[in-house]
């Protein structure tokens, strides 16, 4: 075999390295973001389950509706709504954010928690 023959074997496989790199970097780039987003959208609907708990475990207790919404807004994420209504016996807080990342998103995350009003109770028998 003569020595020119040795390196004319690989010429054909020039450049693949490069191009599978041109393709392959972003697509991991833009998977490890869609893996940032998921993991703050998950955060962010955390926050909005304990908010509702913590409301309505305080308007369970018979708390003015502003300390139940004060407890509700103070453990949700920044930009929540948060909304109290009483249905018969229950107390319904709900909380929703919007989702973290770019606005055009139409994605919103948020919880609901009900809690048995205090005063609807009876005395033991």
């Amino acid at each position: 075999m003569r020595p020119s023959e040795g390196n004319r074997a690989g010429i054909g496989d020039r450049g693949y390295v490069t191009a599978e790199a041109a393709l392959i970097i972003p697509a991991l780039v833009l998977f490890a973001a869609l893996l940032v987003w998921a993991l703050m959208a998950a955060a962010v609907q955390i926050r909005c389950v304990d908010a509702a708990r913590a409301g309505a475990r305080a308007a369970g207790r018979s708390e003015p509706q502003e300390v139940a919404v004060a407890a509700a807004r103070a453990a949700a994420p920044p930009g929540a709504r948060v909304e109290l209504e009483r249905s018969g016996d229950l107390w319904r807080v709900t909380v929703a954010a919007p989702a973290p990342g770019p606005a055009g998103l139409p994605v919103r995350l948020g919880a609901v928690a009900v809690a048995l009003a205090e005063d609807s109770v009876g005395a033991p028998p």
